[in-house]
């Protein structure tokens, strides 16, 4: 697994919970050292042990922890760049979605070690979308998951009301199905192409 997405889940976790929980994480998974670098690939059974030790020590279910990792990947402070990234994405939150396909493409762009499980967007009627996430290179991850968490901030962001609903894995591919049901829900965060000064 890319070190990336094992040092995304101990910024949420330090984040979020605090360094002594990551602390306790990483002594249940015999982690040492206790950190991960972003550059390097590690065994997937670390991240899965990881992972496992998370839901161990937060008493939460794997797939709950990683909805919230994409969430914290769009919404946290320390997170901003990636944020901005994704915005690039479209003018609004449905170009946003039609954008998905490409993700995996751009993501290795900027970091050309990692390959993120291939996406597909489905329109069904402009409103009605589903989002299949093949398994790629996950090592067992749900991916899915993950997007699942990273697509409900990002409506946030754009002030987009929208239902989010998980349908499982089917031969390999996971299913999130996205309902568009009110696009002018709230004010939106803000967002430039220009940087801040």
């Amino acid at each position: 697994m890319h070190g990336l997405i094992n040092r995304a889940i101990e910024l949420f976790i330090r984040d979020t919970y605090g360094q002594d929980t990551w602390g306790e994480v990483a002594g249940r998974s015999e982690l040492v050292p206790q950190d991960f670098e972003a550059m390097l690939d590690y065994p997937d059974a670390v991240t899965r042990d990881v992972l496992a030790g998370v839901s161990r020590v937060l008493d939460k279910p794997e797939a709950a922890i990683l909805e919230d990792i994409g969430t914290y990947l769009v919404s946290h402070p320390t997170a901003e760049a990636l944020r901005r990234l994704l915005r690039f994405s479209g003018t609004d939150f449905t170009d946003f979605l039609h954008s998905l396909d490409d993700l995996p493409a751009r993501a290795r762009l900027a970091v050309p070690q990692l390959i993120l499980p291939p996406i597909e967007l489905h329109d069904h009627d402009g409103h009605r979308f589903s989002v299949a996430v093949g398994a790629g290179r996950s090592g067992g991850l749900s991916f899915g998951y993950v997007l699942l968490g990273l697509l409900r901030a990002m409506a946030d962001d754009y002030g987009v009301l929208v239902t989010l609903d998980h349908k499982g894995r089917r031969d390999g591919v996971e299913t999130i199905e996205v309902r568009v049901l009110e696009t002018a829900f709230a004010r939106g965060r803000s967002f430039s192409l220009g940087a801040a000064l």
